[in-house]
């Protein structure tokens, strides 16, 4: 098993993590067949609540990293917001499809470089007073990565 004791998030939260040892797949464990519940303890945080947290926490960041990029495509901020907190519920799940996607179909990766590419020239155009429509946007990035899954697929089958 993975000894992350000299990881730099294993090493601060002491107070927290009251276990060093896994119990199968619980959060908080018990000491001696007793749950201690009073202020300050709640029984005894297991390594894994440390690594759901740290999970979430990447996920959160990943989203508000993100915010910039989806202001790229509109400007709305209710459409900006609610598609971050849709990119949290489905990170994760979706996160091995795209892996999986990305060395299966050849052309997918350079589709999403010329996605990005176009956004930051959106980004940047709309600085200098050259708007570029919404429509328009979502038809570029779905034509983009279509295209990218599309040549994959016509390579592969020949």
């Amino acid at each position: 098993m993975y000894d992350n004791s000299d990881e730099n998030c294993a090493r601060k939260p002491p107070r927290l993590l009251r276990s060093s040892n896994y119990d199968g797949n619980l959060f908080v464990t018990i000491q001696d067949g007793v749950w201690k519940v009073r202020i300050k303890h709640f029984g005894q945080a297991t390594p894994l609540l440390l690594t759901v947290v740290v999970i979430e926490l990447s996920d959160i960041a990943f989203a508000v990293d993100s915010i910039p990029a989806v202001f790229g495509v509109t400007q709305d901020p209710f459409i900006v917001f609610t598609s971050n907190l849709f990119a949290i519920l489905g990170l994760r799940s979706l996160y091995t499809l795209i892996s999986e996607s990305m060395s299966e179909l050849e052309y997918l990766q350079p589709s999403i470089g010329v996605v990005l590419g176009f956004i930051g020239c959106k980004m940047i155009s709309d600085f200098f007073g050259f708007h570029v429509s919404t429509e328009a946007s979502l038809g570029f990035v779905a034509t983009s990565l279509g295209a990218g899954v599309l040549l994959s697929l016509m390579k592969k089958s020949d």
